[in-house]
């Protein structure tokens, strides 16, 4: 997974966070693959200058919006070794590197919003949290991700059977590619920005994601039918190098955390009204909205689960997450 010398990081990281003498102030570079304007890119905006307000002035943000610093999943290594500071990215990306973190990628763990909520933000979110730190990277919060569900260019999706043969993007997880094929269809994990063109040429039928991601990237445009079936809950999670972090002093990583919490609310507000607005969005654009009985769709997933729940460790955590309330 590591390819650059740790000498040679690090020298990488002192350049990026060398300290202006006219400031003094410590500039954070954060990565994020949405477009300006989008929750997370906003609530990471808004974390920034909770921070600086916290630190008194000694660190800012920048938000690298729009994947201009690259795809989550080439952005990863670049946040372990300190390249890229800060990330906002999805915990799908992370694949199966964060054993307790891939639970929460497991097709309808999550019962509801609320369920996903009274998860992460007790103790089993902090345990999860905790878990990145094997990865060279500190898990500050979890952001509101929505509900995913299936959408493509050629017809309603209502069962499992529906989706016999068809080509979905999926992000580069083996959950997601197993989960596609135990409901039928054929997964490809390609960059997110490629999604559009991919759909428009026929190399894939469609994809899956919430309202604002089919909204933002334009999807709604080539993919008319989205299917309610809500097979996912996957938090997003904003993330900083382990190699930044070190280098802070015990106040300002106190700042940061705490800055981030408050990050948290913010975001879910505008959550929230932008999934409100972008359905509206694609609704304009002629989507066609169905729901679907759900129960067929969870009983598919049982060899998914059966693949990836093994270690009584994690086991324990499906259970625990199962009985939490919501």
């Amino acid at each position: 997974m590591f390819h650059l010398p740790k000498m040679a990081a690090m020298a990488v990281v002192t350049t990026s966070l060398m300290i202006s003498a006219a400031s003094a102030q410590t500039v954070l570079r954060s990565s994020d693959t949405h477009p300006d304007g989008y929750p997370t890119v906003e609530a990471v905006k808004q974390f920034g200058e909770l921070l600086n307000e916290k630190t008194d002035g000694r660190y800012s943000v920048e938000v690298f919006h729009s994947a201009q610093l690259g795809a989550e999943a080439d952005t990863i290594e670049q946040t372990q070794f300190g390249v890229i500071d800060l990330n906002r990215i999805s915990i799908g990306a992370f694949g199966t590197q964060v054993p307790a973190a891939t639970v929460t990628q497991l097709p309808y763990i999550f019962r509801s919003a609320d369920h996903f909520h009274n998860v992460l933000d007790g103790p089993i979110g902090e345990e999860i949290l905790a878990a990145f730190d094997a990865v060279d990277v500190v898990a500050l919060a979890f952001y509101d991700g929505g509900s995913r569900s299936f959408y493509n260019s050629s017809k309603p999706i209502t069962s499992p059977e529906d989706m016999a043969g068809m080509k979905f993007r999926v992000m580069q997880s083996d959950i997601f590619v197993d989960m596609v094929g135990a409901l039928g269809g054929n997964a490809t994990p390609m960059p997110y920005g490629e999604v559009y063109s991919g759909i428009q040429t026929g190399v894939i039928d469609g994809a899956e994601n919430n309202y604002p991601s089919y909204d933002t990237a334009g999807h709604a445009e080539v993919a008319k039918f989205y299917s309610l079936d809500e097979h996912l809950m996957v938090p997003e999670v904003l993330v900083v190098s382990k190699i930044v972090w070190d280098g802070m002093s015990p106040e300002d990583q106190t700042a940061m955390r705490e800055a981030t919490k408050e990050s948290v609310a913010i975001q879910r507000e505008l959550w929230a009204a932008k999934e409100v607005e972008s359905k509206a969005a694609v609704e304009a654009l002629g989507a066609t909205i169905n729901t679907v009985d759900k129960q067929p769709f969870i009983d598919a997933m049982k060899p998914v689960y059966d693949k990836y729940v093994t270690d009584p460790a994690l086991q324990d955590l499906v259970a625990r997450i199962q009985a939490t309330e919501g």
